[in-house]
């Protein structure tokens, strides 16, 4: 993995230089920022090719950060937050985090993944077998362009959300269990998996349905899980 810059975020330099430490002996380059605004600027300089952000931080926290982010890019962004703090779990991925790792952190939990994230970021769009648009009357995916579009309008998705669209697309009418999804997806066990899960599915639904209280596409199967209509 050494054609790929990391950006690691957090106003203790110790922890950054441990993060550093553990990347590069990965063969990850690591460009460090201590702050959300000192974040957005190394973002303009460099090619980033993910992010390992902390929540708690002065001038502008990770939270913050991450919806600028979002507004701009979809690389992979990895949230770190102290332990406990479920709540800033779920902002982080409402507000389009593709993960969360809790402080404090196992250095092999994190670099795992890390590199997860960076396999998804890569080979987005590259399930084995066709790459031919699929069309879902109004929602189509194309798997080589790696573009969503909703009635005819392009949907800014991250990389999470683009592959959970993609597998439950692919194998529209078949019901795929908060489990399955995760597993598939994060390409891990799935351990209280619910709230990731549930919160990249009602953002997706925010982004493809017209009214994602009643939606067309993205459809909940009471007790098992989720599936795309047909």
């Amino acid at each position: 993995m050494n054609s790929f810059t990391i950006l690691v975020v957090d106003d203790d330099k110790e922890i950054r230089n441990a993060i550093e430490i553990y990347l590069k002996n990965e063969g990850i380059k690591v460009v460090q920022a201590q702050d959300g605004i000192e974040a957005l600027e190394t973002l303009n300089e460099h090619t980033i090719h993910l992010i390992v952000l902390d929540v708690m931080m002065p001038r502008l926290d990770g939270i913050a950060t991450t919806f600028k982010i979002r507004e701009q890019k979809n690389i992979p962004i990895i949230i770190l937050s102290a332990k406990g703090e479920d709540t800033d779990k779920i902002l982080g991925l409402q507000v389009g985090a593709d993960d969360y790792v809790t402080k404090p952190f196992n250095p092999l939990e994190l670099i795992a993944r890390v590199k997860s994230q960076l396999r998804r970021y890569v080979t987005l769009g590259t399930y084995e077998g066709t790459n031919k648009v699929i069309d879902l009357s109004g929602l189509t995916l194309d798997p080589e362009a790696k573009e969503v579009k909703a009635h005819g309008e392009v949907v800014k998705l991250t990389p999470i959300e683009f592959k959970i669209v993609e597998l439950l697309m692919r194998n529209a009418g078949r019901v795929f269990s908060i489990n399955d999804i995760y597993e598939r997806v994060w390409n891990e066990p799935s351990y209280n998996a619910e709230n990731t899960v549930a919160v990249h599915i009602r953002k997706i639904r925010e982004k493809i349905e017209i009214d994602p209280k009643n939606p067309r596409y993205l459809k909940v199967v009471w007790g098992i899980g989720y599936k795309m209509e047909k």
